[in-house]
């Protein structure tokens, strides 16, 4: 595992390494919301006590996940716009990209949820529910939350739906195709607003979330425009972000709460511009800066597989701790650091060893 970081480090290298390493933060936050929850587990089975932090809404990762991805379609698909074949090779590649590990997941959770039911809290497994997940279709659980088998999977159900509208838009030049698309997802949230409640998956489909990837896709046409920003002005951009996160104008408080596009969106569009919209010409950084640099953008190459596997990893840490009695031994905020650096290491191993090799076979074969 230890080599497979080294040659991750090694390799890391990217046109948007400021991106990378914001999707490898929105993938730890995320992890950091079920370290916490099961630090708590941990405790109380000790003995203890331990609440999670409230001082960062950790689940707004998933809207800085959003915002970057439409950010980094428009980037992705810059010889793709009014190409002929370019809706195809945009979802082959997308296809090909997200595919592969998710069904790979769904069916370790599967089997996993098939042996020991109690160990994921889950006792509905229908096949009809398991072929809606599969197949990114948004479909209620039993419970009335319209979220796939595997629960983490209800984003990929908004990146799924996203990609198919963007085959559609690709087939125009850039400059029609982004502003076209941007106005399809603010009427979609309109209509869902205008005729509310929606059947599902309509009504899933059109929740103002959707907009959060007209955010990212609005700063990429920037970014493909040829704007950038200076380093004090991209460096004010993410602080003002992460600020109003930590805020977090979901909450009722000095003003009446935000919906979640708005409290969380907007500040994930602030640190995506802060990230993407940086000089091309990057200065050569230090020793330190560059070792800490490759890390984040391997880690930001593997987000999509820390994203997805670290519930195992860290459900797994979970039971070590209670049978072997750790729980006074790091304490909760050690379990947290312990869990996140192993979701991590199997993350880059993951990606270096399965998820790189199988999403080039794929495109391949979809070729």
């Amino acid at each position: 595992m230890r080599r497979a970081v080294r040659s991750a480090m090694r390799g890391a290298v990217s046109k948007l390494p400021y991106v990378q390493i914001l999707r490898a933060f929105a993938a730890l936050c995320v992890a950091a919301v079920h370290a916490q929850n099961d630090a708590s587990l941990v405790m109380a089975r000790a003995g203890g006590s331990f609440t999670t932090s409230t001082s960062f809404p950790w689940l707004a990762g998933v809207d800085i996940f959003f915002v970057i991805s439409g950010f980094i379609m428009v980037h992705a698909s810059r010889r793709l716009f009014g190409a002929p074949g370019g809706a195809r090779i945009f979802l082959s590649h997308r296809i090909a990209r997200i595919v592969p590990i998710y069904w790979a997941t769904t069916a370790l959770y599967l089997v996993v949820a098939l042996i020991s039911p109690a160990l994921l809290n889950t006792d509905y497994v229908s096949p009809s529910f398991v072929a809606a997940s599969l197949l990114f279709i948004p479909m209620a659980r039993p419970d009335g939350l319209v979220q796939p088998i595997y629960s983490l999977g209800w984003t990929l159900n908004y990146e799924m739906f996203f990609y198919a509208l963007f085959a559609a838009a690709v087939v125009l030049p850039r400059r029609r195709a982004v502003p076209a698309l941007i106005l399809v997802l603010m009427l979609l949230v309109g209509f869902g607003n205008g005729f509310a409640p929606l059947p599902q998956p309509l009504g899933f489909w059109c929740d103002p979330i959707i907009l959060e990837f007209a955010l990212g896709m609005a700063l990429g046409y920037l970014s493909e425009e040829g704007v950038a920003l200076g380093r004090p002005l991209r460096i004010g951009l993410a602080l003002i972000g992460l600020a109003l996160l930590c805020l977090d104008f979901t909450k009722e408080g000095l003003t009446p709460a935000l919906p979640r596009s708005l409290a969380y969106g907007l500040p994930a569009a602030l640190l995506v511009a802060a990230a993407g919209l940086a000089p091309q010409r990057i200065q050569a950084p230090g020793q330190a800066y560059g070792q800490m640099m490759r890390l984040g953008v391997a880690l930001g190459d593997a987000s999509y597989a820390l994203y997805l596997l670290h519930p195992f990893v860290i459900r797994a840490l979970r039971e070590l701790w209670v049978r072997g009695g750790l729980a006074h031994l790091t304490g909760p905020l050690g379990f947290v650091v312990v869990a996140l650096a192993c979701a991590s290491a199997v993350a880059v191993l993951v990606n270096q060893r399965l998820e790189m090799p199988v999403t080039a076979q794929a495109r391949r074969a979809l070729a």
